[in-house]
């Protein structure tokens, strides 16, 4: 059965160092998704993060993408020109006494919190839930009260295009954050309003965000919005082993352009399943 909506995807990397092939595995899965439907392929640059983005970062990607052979549909989005639909989503849900202050630091967190899995970001003890009359005049950031906010949701599920229906768990996740203190909107505020306000019918990315699907979903059934198809691809790793990640000192697509490599045949590469020497999925 054909579905009814265009598709359309989305390519959205965050300016705060260059690309790897990771990146380049869903730049060109998320592309031909939308040329095989007919659809469009949309580049979204997430900038939020004003201390980290820069814009050679911008340009490495641009450059990159023309390399690979991906052409994307429309004007490049910049997250940094978006603030008042974050600050308007916010509000929202501060109306709806769904997210309270924090004024908890990263060390206060970990050292107040239960021990998490290797990798993860410890679980929110719940140290400001219940505070009184918190002093907004304070730096803080703006929490999301998980269990208030999944008991309005009802329960909720997602589709994976490998997993097939998933059901969201967004309480495992803890009270996360949705504006820091230092950025007006987290990663997951910002994704979720910017998926629906592009129109995007699928999300292509990496498994380790498959689970951070789940609070997506939330967001989107508190805020109205509509929830994509998800496609989560499987991660790679490098010769030593290890996932490939920026702070990992992974290799770059623009040491590999820069190098004379040849971005398309790359790019049919990666559509054949063929990775270079020394790259492999990460099981």
């Amino acid at each position: 059965m054909a579905r009814p909506e265009p598709v359309v995807s989305r390519f959205a990397p965050s300016p705060t160092g260059r690309l790897h092939l990771g990146h380049a595995v869903s730049a060109v899965r998320a592309h031909d998704l939308a040329r095989a439907a007919g659809g469009r392929f949309l580049l979204r640059i997430e900038d939020i993060d004003g201390s980290r983005s820069r814009p050679e970062h911008v340009s490495a990607i641009l450059a990159d993408l023309d390399w690979l052979g991906l052409d994307p549909d429309g004007p490049v989005v910049f997250q940094s020109a978006r603030l008042p639909l974050y600050a308007d989503a916010l509000d929202r849900l501060r109306d709806a006494g769904l997210v309270y202050p924090c004024f908890c630091t990263r060390a206060e967190v970990a050292a107040a919190s239960l021990s998490a899995p290797h990798g993860a970001e410890p679980l929110y003890p719940g140290t400001c839930r219940h505070l009184s009359s918190p002093d907004l005049s304070r730096p803080h950031s703006w929490r999301i009260a998980m269990a208030r906010a999944v008991a309005v949701a009802g329960p909720l599920g997602w589709h994976d295009a490998a997993a097939g229906h998933v059901r969201a768990d967004p309480l495992a996740q803890g009270d996360v954050i949705l504006a820091r203190k230092d950025a007006p909107a987290s990663y997951h505020l910002a994704v979720t309003v910017d998926d629906a306000a592009q129109g995007i019918s699928d999300v292509v990315r990496g498994q380790d965000l498959f689970r951070a699907t789940d609070i997506h979903r939330l967001l989107q059934a508190l805020l109205g919005l509509p929830t994509p198809h998800y496609h989560h691809h499987p991660l790679l790793t490098g010769a030593d082993g290890q996932r490939l990640a920026k702070r990992n000192g992974a290799p770059t697509l623009e040491a590999m352009r820069l190098g004379g490599g040849d971005g398309r045949a790359l790019a049919a590469d990666l559509r054949a399943g063929r990775l270079p020497a020394g790259f492999a999925p990460l099981a």
